[in-house]
């Protein structure tokens, strides 16, 4: 029996070469980015209170944390029911559509060096295990998400990632922001207290785009 190449006519002859520059003429699909610590991570929640968050703040994205590695692997440090280590993949796979952007503080190749990063966690781990905060106050007792952030580079670097705003200039009088507040502060609402948005570290301009799937 005849071996099948010698069947090929020569037009298949010269087809070869030409789909070979094709394959190698399409791009690879480019690898993510490494994830370093200290990077900031945002996305979706599809939790009870996203919603509001987002209508009160006018922001698409309604949580927020820190990458940190643990044994090489990238963690997203966190404030859920307790301020925590949630492995990346569950992180994302969390949020809205598995849709997540990551930012990246601008002087990261130069202050987050080894010594740097060591201090960024040592200020961001003294808050692990606090409960999670559903008024959104500014003490240490309780955490939400962009507080933990926030505080975390602030003590670390004396860095604000965002300045913070009292809680009466978000938008207030949204009907499904105002259904929460009523849910969880009664008649009385806190209107000075301060507090950082997830949307308002989002715009810092101290943070630059890695990535964003």
């Amino acid at each position: 029996m005849a071996h099948p190449i010698a069947h090929r006519s020569p037009a298949a002859n010269r087809r070869s070469p030409f789909l070979l520059l094709l394959v190698l003429a399409v791009p690879a699909a480019a690898a993510p980015p490494a994830l370093r610590d200290g990077d900031v991570i945002f996305h979706t929640s599809r939790s009870a209170q996203s919603a509001a968050i987002q209508r009160a703040t006018h922001s698409r994205y309604s949580h927020m944390g820190l990458i940190l590695h643990r044994q090489g692997k990238p963690y997203v440090f966190e404030a859920v029911a307790t301020v925590r280590f949630t492995p990346l993949a569950q992180w994302t796979a969390r949020g809205a559509g598995g849709h997540y952007v990551v930012k990246r503080w601008r002087e990261a190749d130069a202050r987050l060096d080894t010594a740097g990063a060591a201090r960024l966690r040592s200020a961001a781990q003294a808050l692990a295990g606090r409960p999670y905060d559903l008024t959104f106050e500014w003490s240490d007792a309780r955490i939400y998400c962009s507080e933990l952030v926030w505080k975390a580079y602030e003590r670390a670097f004396g860095l604000h990632l965002g300045e913070t705003r009292r809680l009466a200039e978000f938008d207030l009088a949204d009907p499904l922001v105002a259904a929460k507040l009523r849910e969880r502060y009664g008649t009385r609402l806190p209107l000075q207290e301060p507090v950082i948005s997830p949307q308002t570290i989002f715009d810092s301009t101290e943070l630059v785009l890695v990535d964003e799937r």
